[in-house]
């Protein structure tokens, strides 16, 4: 409101004051270190602790990961310095994100990786045009044009063995049909745990129960070794195929509970709001009931998939290397010196880029959606 002259006592006027921020103090940085590392003595001791042993870390790290760090060459010779060996990272770097894919076919995976991009980074900019189409199109079309890239066979493409995939790409190939079958799957088997029909509810708690019960480990390695026993002589299915079942299966129990937890969540009067108006149980539950729940259990959701991205490194076992199986398989490679640090950094980087975009898309779907019915 701009200001103007009031009269004053005496026939005098005045102008008020402009207004002025508020102190420095209460709020911004200052605010928040007062807030939260300074707010009592302990807080006053944990920060100075912290604070000490940040100095006695953040020197070493930074000297050993980049000022002593050797980042050029081939060979182990040309790491002579006491820091980090990142030549290994680099000479390895083809290996740890196509595996044993052939080289000249690499250029099939790259443009998976492509398409992936395409796919993902759109969702997390806000009001890009064509986030929805993108989205509907990772998850119908994109996987069957990656399954008909890396496997080939198609088109004029060479075919390609899974057991040549690993790395990055087989991580991301495990991860993604995991994230986009489990999900679904869950859903149903909420639903069905949920269900009025006594069969169909004893279906899917024994599903469900039984899947929880076992460690993933288990899950393939039963998958692997013991499923073809089972089998006729002459069938058989590939060994990505049924680390991929039992992964789905296995993560799709855990979404199932995570599910029925937002479920058991909605208020009765939602229910009884939608058969008021005369909807059945199907558009209800997909109309009403069901948005609502996976908008509260947004959290838990991307937690199992956090999950599911980093269960993937136990396809090892069946001999699958996937990104963390092709780092431990080099670092063992007698042509090198101790690099397993090195090696290991590299493979918690990616996971944790990876990770850490997934949870902030979350965090960004929450505010988005107003998930808890936050105001």
């Amino acid at each position: 409101m701009p200001a103007t002259d009031h009269p004053a006592a005496g026939g005098e006027t005045f102008r008020p004051l402009p207004p002025r921020p508020p102190p420095s103090s209460t709020i911004g940085p200052l605010r928040w270190a007062r807030d939260n590392l300074f707010s009592s003595p302990l807080n006053v001791m944990l920060t100075v602790f912290g604070l000490y042993l940040a100095w006695l870390i953040v020197p070493y790290l930074v000297d050993w990961a980049i000022l002593s760090a050797d980042f050029t060459g081939s060979t182990w010779d040309d790491c002579p310095s006491d820091g980090a060996c990142w030549v290994f990272v680099g000479a390895r770097l083809d290996f740890f994100i196509y595996g044993h894919y052939p080289p000249a076919e690499r250029w099939r995976v790259d443009i998976v990786f492509l398409l992936l991009a395409v796919v993902l980074v759109p969702q997390f900019i806000p009001r890009c045009p064509g986030r929805l189409w993108l989205g509907v199109f990772g998850l119908t079309l994109y996987p069957v044009i990656t399954g008909a890239l890396l496997l080939g066979g198609v088109f004029g493409l060479e075919a390609v063995e899974t057991g040549s995939w690993g790395g990055l790409m087989l991580t991301l190939v495990l991860s993604y049909v995991g994230i986009v079958a489990a999900l679904p799957i869950g859903i149903l088997l909420a639903l069905g745990r949920r269900s009025s029909m006594p069969v169909i509810r004893s279906l899917c708690v024994v599903f469900i129960e039984l899947w929880r019960g076992v460690p993933l480990i288990s899950v393939l390695f039963m998958a692997s070794v013991m499923l073809p026993l089972f089998l006729p002589d002459g069938v058989n299915f590939d060994k990505l195929l049924r680390a991929l079942i039992g992964i789905v299966m296995f993560q799709s129990a855990y979404m199932a509970e995570v599910i029925r937890g937002g479920l058991q969540g909605i208020p009765k009067g939602q229910y009884e709001a939608a058969a008021a108006l005369g909807l059945g149980y199907w558009r209800a539950t997909g109309l009403i009931i069901l948005p609502q729940a996976l908008k509260m259990v947004i959290p838990g959701i991307v937690n199992t998939f956090i999950s599911l991205f980093k269960d993937t490194t136990l396809v090892l076992i069946i001999g699958l290397f996937d990104l963390l199986g092709t780092v431990q398989s080099s670092i063992v490679d007698p042509a090198w010196g101790p690099v397993a640090v090195e090696g290991y950094v590299f493979a918690a980087f990616c996971f944790w880029v990876f990770c850490f975009g997934m949870s902030r898309y979350s965090q960004t779907l929450e505010r988005k959606l107003h998930t808890g019915h936050k105001r």
